[in-house]
C-alpha cells in the first residue's frame, strides 16, 4: 500500500472526523457523522496498521480516533484508580530507574563529606576560621542538641519538611541544567564534613552520629533520591540514545519529575522521625532502629515493588494517549 496516496484520497474525511472529535455535538446529525466517521476511521487505521505497524500517518488517526471515542463512550477516569495506579505503579518505577545514581549520589556525598571532615580536623587552626572556642563549644555542646527540642513538635515538623522538601524539589527540577545537582550535593557534603569537625574538636562527634542517625538515614537518602533523578533528568539530553533529545527530555522529565512528590512524602515521614523521635529520652538503639525501619520501608518501595513495575513495562510516564503521540524514530 501507497500510504502517502491512500492518506490523500482519506486526508478530507478524516480531517472532518477530528473536527467533530475536537468539539461537543450539537444536534443528532453531527453525533451520526461522528459516529460514522469514527467506524470508516478505524477501518482504514487497521489497514494502514497491516501495510506498516508504525507510521506517522498511522499515529495521528490514531489519536484522531482515540478523541473521537471519548466524545461518545469516554468516562473521567476514577481519582481512586489514577491514585492507585500512581503510587502502585508509576512512582516505584520512576524510583526504581534512578537506583543506581541514588547509590553513586550517597557515595559521593559519603567521601566529599569524610574527606573534609578529616581535613578540617587534622589541619592546625582549621576548625578555630569557623567561630571562637566558646561559640565553638556552644555549638558542640548546646546548640547542636537542642535545636532538636527547642521548638513544638508541629512547628518543627513543619520548619524541617518545607525546608528538606524544597532542597529536594529544586533538585529535581534543576536537573536539568546538569550544574546544580552537583553542586547541591557537594554543599550538603561539606556542611556535613563541617559540623563534623567541630563536634569532634569539642569531643562531641558521637552526639553527632548519635542525633543524625535516627531521621537522618531516610532524610539523607531522599536528598540522595532527589540528586539521583535530576542527574538522569540532565542525562536524558546529553545522552539521549535513540531518541530525539526533546523527545527523551520530555519522556524522562515526566518520569522522573514523579519522584518529587515521592520525596515530599518521604521526607515528611523523616520530619516527623526528627520531630517526635529523636528528641525523645529513648535508647538509642530504639530511636536508630525507628529510622532504619522508616528507610527500610523506602527502599523496599523503591527496590521490590519498583522493581516488579519496571519489569512489568511501567516506567513512570503517564499513558500513551495521555502524553500525546511520539515521533517515529529509524532504528
Amino acid at each position: 500500500m501507497d500510504l502517502d496516496a491512500y492518506a490523500d484520497v482519506h486526508r478530507e474525511r478524516w480531517a472532518e472526523l477530528d473536527r467533530l472529535a475536537r468539539r461537543h455535538p450539537s444536534s443528532g446529525a453531527d453525533v451520526d457523522r461522528l459516529v460514522a466517521g469514527y467506524q470508516a476511521a478505524a477501518t482504514d487505521l487497521a489497514r494502514i496498521r497491516a501495510a506498516a505497524p508504525r507510521s506517522a500517518t498511522g499515529d495521528r488517526l490514531s489519536l484522531t480516533l482515540h478523541r473521537a471515542r471519548l466524545r461518545f463512550t469516554g468516562t473521567p477516569a476514577d481519582p481512586l484508580t489514577v491514585l492507585t495506579r500512581f503510587f502502585a505503579l508509576q512512582l516505584p518505577a520512576a524510583l526504581y530507574r534512578i537506583r543506581w545514581v541514588t547509590v553513586w549520589v550517597a557515595v559521593a556525598t559519603v567521601l566529599v563529606a569524610s574527606i573534609t571532615a578529616v581535613w578540617i580536623a587534622s589541619t592546625p587552626g582549621a576548625v578555630a576560621t569557623f567561630g571562637t572556642d566558646a561559640a565553638l563549644r556552644q555549638y558542640a555542646t548546646r546548640d547542636f542538641v537542642d535545636y532538636y527540642s527547642d521548638h513544638g513538635l508541629g512547628a518543627f515538623t513543619a520548619q524541617v519538611w518545607t525546608n528538606n522538601a524544597y532542597i529536594a524539589a529544586s533538585m529535581v527540577a534543576f536537573g536539568i541544567t546538569g550544574l546544580f545537582v552537583p553542586y547541591a550535593i557537594m554543599q550538603n557534603a561539606v556542611s556535613l564534613g563541617v559540623s563534623a569537625s567541630i563536634m569532634h574538636s569539642q569531643g562531641r562527634l558521637g552526639d553527632f552520629f548519635l542525633y543524625i542517625a535516627p531521621h537522618g538515614q531516610l532524610e539523607l537518602y531522599s536528598i540522595f533520591l532527589a540528586g539521583g533523578a535530576g542527574l538522569m533528568i540532565a542525562w536524558s539530553w546529553i545522552a539521549p540514545g535513540a531518541r530525539t533529545r526533546a523527545q527523551a527530555l520530555a519522556e524522562d522529565g515526566r518520569a522522573l519529575i514523579t519522584v518529587a512528590i515521592g520525596l515530599v512524602l518521604t521526607l515528611l515521614l523523616s520530619g516527623v522521625v526528627e520531630a517526635t523521635v529523636t528528641r525523645q529520652e529513648w535508647p538509642w538503639p530504639v530511636k536508630i532502629g525507628i529510622g532504619t525501619v522508616a528507610l527500610a520501608l523506602v527502599l523496599a518501595y523503591q527496590w521490590v515493588l519498583g522493581g516488579r513495575a519496571y519489569r512489568a513495562g511501567e516506567r513512570g510516564d503517564l499513558d500513551e494517549f495521555d502524553r500525546g503521540a511520539a515521533a517515529i524514530i529509524a532504528g
